[in-house]
């Protein structure tokens, strides 16, 4: 592990070089990547620091233990040695997760895709809920939401929303919220109070540079429409939607959201570059397809990775089996506990595959 960190410092000391120099700063990716690796090793070099510093302290600590005549500063010693082993241990710990690979995409923006499965108009409705979710989850980190493509119900649901996240790290916490999410309440529809479960599903799509998805035009077919749904000032007056078919793969992306169908064109090829992108990373990595495939699935009842039950403010996150009584405060955001708990999860799979 020293050997590890001993390389992390000589990069971060590299990297401090670099970051330095204002020639960098005429290459606006170059200097945002350069300044992530560099914020991101020095939170590492801060730990490190700590790490050896207890352990010079510890030495101390039981030299003192062992060499002092004083009964009662022997005893402090050796009950400091104890709490310094204690907190070596923690920073140990912490500095092994630092020392994880990370995924080239965690730091890549998202768009992300909410569809209403089995339940109709109230999964349509919770479709809502869980954009407010993440929107106010995305408020509380700072990161940016732009609503790419919606279809809305009467009732105030979308069948479907599609937005993006842009920010620090925004896929490395996204991630996980991939997959199909179960809720359970009584619909105000519902005159008898029966409780009702409807199923929406929610994929996560790591953002991709144009430079890292060719998008030929002769592979396109771009047709253009009057925007529909209900109400808004251009429904049905102007050719704004815009709808993409990739004739190689068959995807088709929808975008009416824009008055102007030069800004929905826009937003439709941001999409649709996002799912070639995460189709050519499927290929790469059939595990991932595989992980992928099983998060999502069709929207079925049976299948789930979280359930959102509002009688018993509960919200359960299945894969960790993590139970929170705050469905309440979940809903408004309030997500950090699971997203920790679900890297934390990946983290420890990654370190049983390194001990094997």
């Amino acid at each position: 592990m020293i050997d590890k960190l001993e390389a992390l410092a000589e990069r971060h000391r590299e990297l401090e070089a670099r970051v330095s120099d204002p020639n960098l700063v005429k290459d606006p990716a170059a200097y945002r990547d350069a300044m992530r690796e560099h914020s991101r090793l020095s939170e590492t070099m801060e730990l490190y620091s700590e790490y050896k510093q207890a352990l010079e302290d510890l030495e101390g600590a039981r030299s003192m233990g062992r060499d002092e005549k004083d009964p009662e500063l022997r005893a402090m010693a050796q009950e400091e040695s104890r709490a310094l082993e204690t907190r070596i241990e923690d920073l140990e710990s912490r500095l092994r997760d630092r020392l994880i690979p990370r995924d080239p995409l965690d730091d890549k923006n998202t768009i992300m895709e909410i569809r209403a499965g089995t339940g109709g108009d109230e999964a349509a409705l919770f479709v809502a809920d869980l954009f407010r979710m993440y929107s106010r989850y995305a408020d509380s980190r700072k990161w940016k939401i732009e609503v790419m493509s919606l279809n809305e119900t009467e009732l105030g649901g979308y069948k479907e929303i599609v937005f993006s996240i842009s920010g620090d790290s925004v896929y490395e916490s996204m991630r996980w919220e991939s997959g199909v999410h179960r809720v359970q309440r009584v619909p105000e529809t519902e005159a008898s109070g029966r409780i009702h479960t409807s199923a929406v599903t929610v994929a996560v799509l790591p953002e991709a540079e144009e430079t890292e998805v060719e998008i030929r035009p002769e592979d396109l077919r771009i047709d253009v429409m009057r925007a529909g749904g209900p109400g808004g000032q251009c429904v049905n007056t102007t050719d704004s939607a815009v709808r993409i078919t990739h004739l190689p793969t068959g995807l088709v992306v929808h975008c009416q959201d824009e008055k102007s169908q030069i800004k929905n064109k826009a937003k439709a090829l941001r999409i649709l570059r996002a799912r070639l992108f995460d189709l050519e990373e499927s290929k790469r990595h059939a595990e991932r397809a595989a992980e992928r495939k099983s998060q999502v699935g069709s929207g079925d009842r049976s299948e789930r990775i979280r359930t959102y039950n509002f009688p018993q403010n509960r919200v359960t996150d299945h894969r960790v089996d993590l139970t929170l009584y705050k469905l309440d405060l979940v809903l408004q955001g309030d997500l950090g506990e699971i997203v920790e708990a679900l890297k934390a999860a990946a983290r420890e799979a990654v370190l049983k595959v390194d001990r094997t």
